[in-house]
């Protein structure tokens, strides 16, 4: 005898299904319903024919497919068994005990890390990594205990730290001093205190040994010096401006730190390391060149030249592809950047001495950008003259310097800041940093297709900055679905919060957010990292002719995707062995079968293309 409840069940499907026939309300598999249904199913595929992803879809192999059904497949059971209200613990508390996917990144990171999903999307081969700022990307907890470690490291400041006022926005620095230079030091008063002689160097163990505040230890106000905690990603009601602020202010406690030699050497290995087993196999780094380089053992360094930190950081690049952990990586190279801020005196004098760089170097340097917070920053129509100046100077120098401009990193709609990505393509840019407000703009959109320019998004940066809410608001998947192309970036990792470097955040936050995506939207924007990345020098006639030629070209990123594509299949052959149970096959025959009706389709296209 069947269960009561289960015959309570099949006894209200059968009245609701006599009530309907009784009013004559249609049924599904009616006729006329199904020809709708079929209708309706040619309009969604129809509008799928655009988007970025198409050529990916039709090169999948077999077994790349069966990954793919599977990742959906763990997708589904984990919106369900995951993020759900259900679960009740110091997290859930946090966040009013409401979990969905997509959920705001800081109150979702932890939960996140220990998914299945989270477990396969750490091991996938993601290409390169085109918008990164380097002194943002180095684990700041590790990086204070550096700093706390080194020998003669020393803290000053301009005036005493002595309320909490001064410890939370004064300004630091971090230098070498030698022992003998410190013992002659006479009534420099505490760091702590008002009597504190402005400047004073005070090693940093002793500034840690009498930090004054009971309510945290020294360690963790550093750190909070140096990151945008988690309870300022939270407060989107104080703007962008409010957080940028504090954001920028960051940079300028870690690049004290960062940019003495030894923990420089250090800290390149470190990144390196990390991305590498996050499988990432080539970086274009950025920073901005306005800070001091001081070399192991000397309080000071030069102003405004970078010979040594070029020197440094090409021994490193090259002691890391020499290791074991760094066997497969192909290599790093820098993004010069100026801060867009600056007078014209400051930039042409940063210019400059990005060409003398480059002229040296020129290995390791393989573009210029303008970076800092584009509303408060000046407008590259206001920086056109510059950029033109810029440009004959390197072609009197012989060198060929690539733009990259950030664009579009605000929330503006025909304001001057907006109209920074319409500068942005007549001056000739490759790529665009973030690109958030592109979708607002149909000419440009379809521009930047016909350009072959990518965009470079950084959905949790976007987040935390306060551009939108969440991923599931970012305006990433209205660029997907026009087909323009597109990798993702994590911008900032060790700043906002990541708490470790690589992709997989970003891979995982994009995937779990937005159903259209998939791991062939994944795959495409993988693809297009390396594609548009600048391992080496290129004319712009022969830049968009490799992007073109793709997989088929002669060149080194044909090479580089060739190896990705066989180490993507790899990876898609250790989820099938790995998750074997988790094909559910839920409407995954049915999508197959729309998969090669389409892939018919684009083909005949193409065909009448051709």
């Amino acid at each position: 005898m069947a269960p009561r409840s289960e015959v309570s069940d099949a006894e209200s499907v059968d009245s609701q299904l006599e009530w309907e026939l009784e009013e004559g309300i249609p049924q599904v598999e009616d006729p006329f319903i199904q020809k709708y249904m079929a209708g309706r199913q040619a309009l969604i595929d129809q509008e799928k024919q655009q988007r970025h992803d198409r050529t990916f879809k039709q090169s999948m192999s077999p077994m790349a497919k069966q990954a793919a059904r599977i990742m959906a497949s763990i997708r589904r059971r984990e919106l369900q068994t995951v993020w759900t209200s259900e679960f009740e613990d110091s997290l859930a508390d946090k966040n009013g005990g409401n979990f969905y996917p997509g959920m705001m990144f800081t109150l979702a990171r932890d939960r996140m890390e220990t998914t299945d999903l989270w477990k396969i999307l750490e091991k996938m081969p993601k290409g390169a990594l085109l918008h990164a700022h380097m002194d943002a990307m180095i684990d700041i907890d590790w990086l204070v205990d550096q700093a706390l470690a080194e020998k003669g490291f020393c803290m000053l400041a301009p005036e005493g730290l002595s309320d909490k006022g001064k410890r939370t926005s004064s300004s630091l620095q971090f230098r070498y001093f030698p022992d003998a230079e410190i013992k002659k030091q006479k009534n420099v008063g505490s760091i702590w205190t008002a009597a504190y002689a402005a400047n004073a160097p005070i090693p940093i163990r002793e500034a840690q040994r009498t930090f004054p505040d009971d309510e945290t230890t020294f360690k963790k106000w550093l750190i909070s010096r140096c990151t945008v905690t988690a309870e300022e990603s939270l407060c989107h009601h104080q703007g962008l401006d409010a957080i940028w602020r504090k954001f920028q202010s960051t940079f300028l406690v870690i690049t004290w730190m960062f940019s003495y030699e030894p923990i420089f050497r250090r800290a390149v290995q470190r990144l390196l390391g990390q991305l590498a087993a996050d499988g990432i196999t080539y970086v274009d780094l950025r920073i901005a060149f306005k800070f001091e380089f001081r070399k192991q053992g000397q309080t000071s360094g030069q102003i405004g030249k970078f010979d040594d930190f070029f020197n440094v950081l090409g021994e490193e690049i090259d002691k890391f592809k020499r290791s074991e952990a760094g066997k497969n990586f192909i290599g790093a190279r820098m993004i010069w950047t100026a801060i867009r801020k600056m007078d014209n005196r400051a930039l042409a004098n940063s210019m400059k001495e990005c060409i003398r760089m480059k002229k040296k170097f020129p290995h390791l340097i393989c573009g210029f950008d303008f970076v800092a917070q584009e509303d408060q920053g000046r407008t590259l129509k206001d920086l056109t003259p510059l950029v033109f100046w810029f440009r004959k100077k390197c072609a009197e120098s012989g060198v060929d310097l690539p733009f990259f401009f950030h664009a579009g990193e605000c929330l503006g709609d025909g304001d001057s800041t907006d109209n920074n990505l319409f500068d942005a393509l007549l001056l000739g840019t490759r790529r665009i940093g973030h690109g958030y407000s592109l979708y607002k703009h149909p000419l440009l959109i379809d521009m930047v297709k016909e350009k072959k320019i990518l965009v470079e998004s950084c959905p949790i940066s976007n987040e935390i900055l306060r551009l939108s809410s969440s991923i599931l608001s970012h305006s990433l998947p209205a660029l997907l679905s026009r087909g323009v192309p597109v990798s993702l970036n994590n911008d900032d990792p060790a700043i906002l919060g990541h708490g470790k470097n690589g992709l997989s955040h970003d891979f995982w936050q994009a995937y779990m957010g937005f159903e259209n995506l998939g791991l062939e939207g994944l795959a495409t924007m993988a693809e297009n990292s390396l594609k548009w990345c600048a391992i080496e020098d290129q004319k712009a006639g022969e830049w968009t002719k490799e992007i073109v030629d793709g997989y088929l070209g002669k060149g080194t990123k044909a090479k580089l995707l060739r190896q990705w594509r066989a180490e993507f299949e790899k990876w898609c052959q250790w989820i099938l062995m790995e998750y074997p149970l988790e094909d559910d096959e839920e409407d995954g025959e049915d999508e197959e079968d729309e998969e090669s009706e389409e892939d018919d389709d684009d083909e005949d296209d193409e065909d009448d293309e051709e």
